[in-house]
This record gives structure tokens, sequence and C-alpha cells, in this order.
């Protein structure tokens, strides 16, 4: 502690203040105060008296008010009441304060320092003292207000609380350090002044637990409410208020409740705080609750009650609470309170419609940044980028923030090259380019998928110095990833050394491979990461990695390992979230694309909550086994329920319309014309695309040509491809031919393209023109991914391709194929060399259609599967026509069944019948 400078005088204890100095009984003096050291550079310079003090010449202040007219009178003059100087002291201190000067400010300090060294007037030195430090404060000078507080000889309380007050508010800590490089604390000025004897008070209190909040301290903060507890000053309710944020924000939520229960007084303070530490722990329904006894009690909401109940609709209670909050926002006239509007924006953005955002948008009287961003956000989640594009040219003030929500809005909707644009321009215009910003930019160039570009935006990260977080790092992983570069992808990912985030790098890895198609490659590396942590650690496995997993189980129809990630799941507590269905709707995917429609549906009925993901996910494996009608029952009860349908709903619906037992075109139609008026949705390509295949499968082809021929836009690849499929089901030669065409049009780089129209060529016996194409593709480089089918057996994958006898089993394999064959060729079976597209004699393309992918893999389930056990084969692509006029056979001589997935959904075959009804 510094120590007060004043000269010890002798005391006297009947002197009298206005007695001669040297009399005086030694005064607290405010020369100790810093100010010599900072008047040198004002203009208001305060020249010390060598022998007697002088009235500065810069300010004059009025001291003592005498007559100008001395009456002639043997008697001294009545003396005039006086104005103490210190009134004229702490006037012109709040004047200087008012107008944020400064040198003035100083000079006051000066003068006061001089006035109680040498006047005949008593100053309360500690009333004084802590005006100066309350001063030094607002100028936000907290070393010279410590300096103050460090040379008073008897400081009190208030002295001790201003200060501990402006330290935990202070968040730089630049003006916490001192001359001598020590840093203060507002929780050493509070030991300091309980060493001192001098007890706290509620302000003191409050301002150390508000420190403890933004400087998580839970030791202190239970020291403090000890200390409250022992002070009585639990009994504030200034105090037990912010005990109750204190706890809130220390993960002492129970302890929270238990002291807002013990509260005998309560305020709209007091219940807010405990709702936002409801709601910070995601206990939203329990947070809904105490807002309704709140209400019970009588006590008035505010903004920050219906703001904090919006994040919990938002986040987690959904579309009735948030309606119930609005209701009780346009009750008591504050739905156009900043802060509730902003919220309400949030909320409408998720559960609600755009036009709900304008409309709440436009009756807000006043508009901060924050409700400009919201609607840039909302018109982005909706994909009209170009509203958001007008939001952002109209706003009249544009922060980081706003130019990163942008730029993450362009890469949301697939807008690379934009989102690549704007992120020139902000480096441009010098804009803070933060992590956000690079995030962005990456995400960009993964869209864009430009190898050039990926390199050159990995090397501004390392060139402009910017620190390889584990955000960026993942980042670039997954743009590397997207850009085709896996190998340098798993060259970054081995270079990982960030204890967060690693599951957003795996995740991008094992994607790799699921895009690269091969799937066993991911469930391989997962194992790997499964024998390093523990399997239900969340070091590595979170929602996205487990969905991940699970879709490559799904790919691989791999239902056994489904099955053990489900069972994970379960046990880790991340199944059946409450408010996150992303694992439920994998694991519903996982076991329709495995054929196990009794599974996928019973996983379905436990989730808590559904989005149109879940829904989608389940009429998908319904389609995939041609269960038309279910697919029409579930969209019944999805619209029952009040679920608004996406675009990929739609065109399941009516891609179901294919498969029911009755005629259903007409209804199928009704919903085609019907999509923008019911449901604001746009037919885009995949509408056309299945309504195509709905006619085309009852024989339709005017209508299909009426129907291309009237749509609003230019047909794509896909509304061509689907018809050249119709025209392979039921020939239509002209059409046929157009949709090739057009389709060779479009996709010229295509390899898909290319290898259709060579089958087509081939299909017509065209074999130049098939050949044709086969020797441009060469020359282009493209190649052709080769048909396989597989099977899982012990955990193994076991792939095959057409004439293959790679296989540890071939020879056992092909023996009992040729007897197959043999058997079936007896009961009817005739190779149906039509499939075979190559020009070869007809001798070569039996062999060829004998030992196709999907017969080697059935051969050998027969072979190695347990008797009672479906044979369960997968196909990379369609599964052809000879194949599956063989399987029907096969099923009736050896009397097993077979389930068959193809690129176009399942087949099962049993008794010489396939559940497709022989419309594969």
């Amino acid at each position: 502690m510094a120590t007060n400078t004043a000269p010890l005088l002798p005391s006297s204890t009947n002197s009298s203040p206005f007695t001669n100095a040297s009399k005086l009984k030694p005064q607290p003096s405010l020369s100790f105060l810093p100010h010599a050291s900072h008047l040198t550079s004002t203009p208001l310079v305060l020249s010390p008296p060598q022998t007697a003090p002088t009235v500065p010449t810069v300010i004059s202040l009025p001291l003592y008010k005498t007559s100008s007219v001395v009456p002639h009178s043997s008697s001294p003059p009545p003396r005039p009441p006086s104005t103490p100087p210190h009134v004229h002291f702490f006037s012109f201190l709040r004047l200087a304060i008012h107008h944020k000067n400064l040198p003035l400010f100083r000079a006051v300090h000066a003068l006061l320092a001089k006035v109680s060294d040498n006047s005949d007037h008593s100053i309360d030195v500690v009333v004084a003292t802590n005006h100066l430090i309350s001063g030094y404060i607002s100028f936000g000078l907290l070393t010279d207000a410590q300096k103050v507080l460090d040379g008073m000889s008897e400081p009190n309380v208030i002295s001790f609380s201003l200060l501990i007050s402006a330290y935990a508010n202070e968040e730089s800590v630049s003006e916490r350090r001192n001359c001598d490089g020590g840093s203060f604390s507002s929780a050493r000025l509070f030991s300091r002044m309980r060493q001192l004897g001098i007890h706290p008070n509620s302000f003191s209190l409050v301002a150390l637990l508000t420190n403890c909040i933004r400087s998580p301290n839970t030791l202190l903060g239970h020291q403090l409410h000890a200390l409250a507890i022992k002070s009585c000053l639990n009994s504030s309710l200034h105090v037990s208020n912010a005990l109750l944020r204190m706890y809130s924000k220390l993960d002492g939520i129970d302890i929270m409740l238990s002291l807002f229960d013990e509260m005998s007084e309560r305020d709209t303070s007091s219940w807010n705080a405990v709702l936002i530490g409801l709601v910070e722990e995601r206990r939203y329904q329990e947070a809904f609750d105490q807002f309704l006894e709140m209400q019970r009690t009588g006590i008035s909401w505010d903004h920050y009650s219906l703001s904090t109940l919006l994040t919990a609709a938002t986040e987690g209670l959904g579309v009735f609470h948030g309606e119930a909050i609005h209701a009780g926002a346009l009750k008591s006239g504050l739905e156009l309170d900043m802060v509730v509007s902003t919220s309400l924006l949030e909320f409408y953005r998720k559960y609600g419609s755009i036009d709900d955002m304008v409309d709440l948008f436009n009756k807000m009287p006043a508009k901060d940044i924050t409700a400009w961003n919201s609607m840039l956000n909302g018109f982005m989640d909706h994909g009209l980028i170009d509203s958001a594009i007008e939001v952002f040219d109209k706003m009249p003030e544009r922060n980081s923030i706003t130019f990163n929500s942008l730029l993450a809005g362009f890469c949301k909707n697939g807008e690379g090259n934009q989102g690549l644009d704007l992120f020139v321009e902000m480096f441009k215009k010098r804009m803070p380019i933060s992590d956000f910003s690079l995030i962005g930019c990456i995400n960009a160039i993964a869209i864009i998928g430009d190898r050039k570009q990926s390199e050159q935006i990995h090397g501004f990260v390392v060139k402009c110095g910017c620190k390889l977080g584990p955000r960026i790092h993942s980042a670039l992983i997954d743009m590397y990833v997207k850009c085709g570069r896996t190998d340098s992808a798993h060259k970054l990912f081995e270079k990982w050394s960030h204890e967060e985030d690693f599951n957003f790098a795996l995740n991008s890895v094992l994607s790799s491979y699921v895009r690269a198609g091969h799937p066993e490659k991911t469930l391989k590396h997962f194992i790997s990461c499964c024998k390093e942590f523990e399997p239900s650690s969340s070091l590595f496995m979170d929602e996205f990695v487990v969905a991940t997993v699970v879709g490559a189980c799904a790919a691989l129809g791999f239902e056994k390992m489904g099955q053990q990630m489900h069972c994970l799941t379960v046990k880790s507590g991340m199944a059946y979230a409450d408010s996150d269905p992303t694992i439920g709707n994998a694991i519903v995917s996982m076991y329709a694309k495995c054929g196990n429609l009794e599974h996928a549906r019973t996983v379905f009925d436990q989730m808590v909550c559904h989005d149109e993901v879940s829904w989608n996910a389940l009429m998908y494996g319904y389609l995939l086994h041609g269960q038309g009608d279910r697919v029409l029952d579930l969209w019944t009860e999805m619209k029952r329920l009040g679920f608004k349908p996406d675009a990929l709903t739609l065109v399941l619906v009516i891609s179901a319309c294919r498969y029911t037992t009755s005629s259903s075109v007409n209804a199928c139609h009704e919903i085609f014309l019907s999509m923008k008026n019911l449901y604001n949705i746009e037919p885009t390509d995949e509408h056309y695309a299945a309504m195509v295949e709905v006619l085309g499968s009852g024989g339709y082809f005017d209508e299909i040509e009426k129907l291309i021929s009237n749509a609003p836009f230019k047909p794509g690849a896909l509304i061509w491809r689907s018809l050249l499929e119709i025209c392979r089901l039921k020939p239509n030669p002209v059409l046929a031919k157009k949709a090739m065409q057009n389709l060779v049009a479009l996709e010229p780089e295509d390899e898909a393209t290319h290898i259709l129209a060579s089958n087509l060529y081939a299909a017509s016996s065209r074999w130049y023109c098939s050949e044709r194409v086969r020797e441009e593709m060469r020359s282009k480089g493209m190649q052709k991914i080769p048909v396989s089918s597989w099977l899982i057996h012990n955990n193994k994958v076991h792939r095959f391709y057409t004439r293959d006898r790679t296989h540890p089993r071939s020879k056992d394999i092909y023996s009992g194929l040729d007897v197959l064959i043999l058997e079936c060729m007896k009961n009817g079976y005739e190779p149906d060399t039509s499939f075979v597209l190559h020009e070869v004699e007809e001798y070569q393309k039996k062999h060829f259609l004998f030992y196709h992918s999907a017969k080697l893999a059935v051969m050998y389930g027969i072979l190695v599967a347990a008797q009672g056990d479906v044979v369960r084969v997968m196909k990379n692509v369609r599964l052809c026509g000879d194949c599956h006029s063989f399987m029907k056979l096969v099923t009736i001589y050896t009397g097993r069944e077979i389930l068959v997935r193809d690129t176009n959904g399942f087949h099962f075959f049993r008794n010489g019948v396939c559940s497709c009804r022989d419309s594969w």
C-alpha cells in the first residue's frame, strides 16, 4: 500500500481548522495525487508557488466571497456567508466529466491538491478523493484511479467499490497494468479492502460476482456467497440476483434453483436469471414452466424474458411455444421492442415462412444491424439469393458479420463463384478477414471444386500468417476432398494436432471414401479410430461422424455393422435426441437401404422429434421396395400432423404413383400442378423427371411430350435420362433418339452419358457408332466405372466383377454356377443375348451372360449362407434382364430366397416370383 507523502504535524485537540497552519491538526493532504507528470503537456499549467499559494492565471476559482465596500466602523464588519470551496471543486469536476474534458479535470485535481494543503477551509478529503477516482474511471484511466486510491490514508468502502466495479467491467488487459508492470484485479482489490478491515457493501459484492462470471472462477464465487451470508448481504435483492446469474453461468443450475427457491423477494431480474440459466443448459421445458409460474405470481415479464423464451422455442421447444410467446409479446405491447422483434425474426426464420419475417421486419419502428442480418440470413435459408443481396445493398450499415453471413449464405446455396467474388471484394476493401471469412472462402472453393484455387487459398492462409486452427484445418481437409485431392486431404489430416474439433476433420476424411465409391474404406478407417479412442467417446464421434459411418453401412448394405452403430448411439445417449433427429434419420435410411423396412419403421416411431428428412428417409425406403401405397399413406399422415413438405418430399410422392396398385396418374398430376399454390414449391427437373416416369409407365407418351414442351425452363439432363429409361422399358425409337440427342448435347463431358449412348447404339446393333463413342471416351481420358456386385460374409465385403476369377473360392463358385445354369436351362431358362452390348459371336454372348457379376455373387451367397438365410446381394448398376430371369428360376431350383439391391431398388426373389412384378 502506498504511503501518504504529507508530513506528520503535531496534533492539537482544541485547535480550530482556521488557525495558523503551524498549529493545525494534520489534515489529509491531496498533494500525493497524480498531477505533475500529466499537467506538463496541457495548456492549463498551474505553477506551484515558492512561498505562498497564488491563484492560477488561466482559471480563477472563487475561494472566498468578500464585500468590495468596507463600512466605517470600529468593529470588524460581519463576514458574509461563504460557499465552501469543495462545492465549486466538485462542480468543476462534474463539468469536466460531462464534457469529457480531461485537461480541465486534471487542472481541478491539481488545484484540489494545493487547496487541501494551504487553504483555511477544510475539505472532506475522502469525498473529494472518491470524486477523483470516479472521474478517472469515467475517462477510462484506471491506472490513475488506482494511484489515487493507493495514496489515500483512510479509504472507505465507496473508494474500493468504485475501482472494484471498474476493474470488473473492464475487458482490456492493458488497462490493468500499473507503472511497475504488475497487474491489478477486482479480486485483489477486494482482498486488500478486507485486510484493511473495511466491510464490503452490496455494490462491491455484485461487481466481484460479475467478474466471476466473465473470468470463470467457481471457487471465488462460492467464497463470495459465504461472505454474503456471513455479512447478511444475501438479503439484498441486488446481491441475490448477482448470485443467481453467477451460478447459472458456472454450471451450478441446481444450486441456482435452490437459491431461487429460498429468496423471500424476487423481481423480474431474478426470474430472468433463472430463465437464462435453464435455456443455456438446454432445459427448455423447465424454462417455459418457470415462465408460467412467473405469470402466476404476478411478476411482469420484460423484453429479456420474452427473448430468452423465444431462444428456447427456436432451439428446441418448437412452433407451439414460440407462437404462444409471440402472443404474450402482443398482449404486453413488446412485440415491436428491438430485442423481442429480433428474437422473433430468428424464430420465424426457422419455423415460419419468409413472408412472416418480412411482415415482422416491416413493422419494426427501429432496426439495428442484428435485425438486418437476420433478414439477410432468412432469405439465404429460403434460397432467395437475389432478395438477400437486395437486403445487403439497402443496409444502412454493415459489419464483418454482415459480410460473413452473405458469404456463408452463398456457400449454403451452392453459389461458390459468388462467394469467392465476395471474399475478393472484402480483401480489396480491406475488410477484417476473420477465421469465418477464410472458412467461407475455403467452402466456396470446395463448391467450385477447382484444384488450382484450392492450392491458392491454402497458400494464402499460410502466407498471411493465419493460425491453422481446428476449424480452418478441417475446412481445408474438406475442400481437398471435394476438389478430388484425396491424397492431400489425408496428408493434412495426418498433421492434425488440435485437441478439439477432431471429429470435423475425421468426418471429411470418412466422407471422402464414400464420395470416391469406397464405403468399405470408411468403415475400416472408423474402426481404427475406435481402437484408439473409446467407441462412445465424444472426442472423435459426433452426430455427423455417426451419420457418415451409418451412411457407409447403408451404401454397402452392411446391416450388421449398422446395427452395431445403432446400439452404440443408444449406449452413448446420442440416439433419438429431443431436438436433433440427424442420427435417427441416418439409422432409418440405413435399415431401409439394407432391406429391413420393419426396423426402419420402428426406429422412426421411436424418434422424439421428426423433420422433413425423417419423413423423406422412410418414404424413400418404401419407394426402394416398390411400395407406392405405403408412401402415399405416409404422405397423408405427414399432412395430418402439420408437417410441411420440401421439394424432395414431392419428388418421392410423385414417384410413388408409379408403384401403386390402382391407377393414380390423375392424382399424381394434381399434386404436380398444385405444388406452387399449396406448398410454394416451384417444380424443378427432379419433379418433371418423376412425372415423365409415372406417365411413361402407363404408356402416355403424348402427354410426356406435352409436359416437356410446356416446361417453364429448358429441360435438363435428368428429364431426358428419365425419358430414355422409359423408352428402354416401353420401346419408342423416336422419343429415345430425341432424348439421347438432347442428353449428349447437354452433358458432352459426362461419362454416364457416353456409356448410355454407347449402350443404346449397341442395343440397336449399331456397333460402329457404339465403338466410336467408346473411342471418344478413351481419347478424353474417361473411364467407365466397373460393374460390380458384392455381399457381406463374416464381416467382410466380397466383391465380384464380370468373369472375375480373383476370389479365393472362384473354382467352387464357377463349378456351382455351371450346375445351376444347366438346371435352370432344363426348366426353361434361355439366355437373352440382347443384353450383351458387344459385337461378338452368339456363343460368346452366352458366355458373357453366364458369368455376370450378379450371378457370381448369388452363387457365392448360396455356398456360404446358412440354410434358411436370405442371400443378400448389392449391385452398383441396374440388374440386367437376363440375370433377373435367371434368379427367379434359381429360387425354384434351390429353394433359397434372394434379395438383390440395384441402383433402382430392391428385387426380392421367392418361389420364381420377383417383388418388382417384372418392372425393373
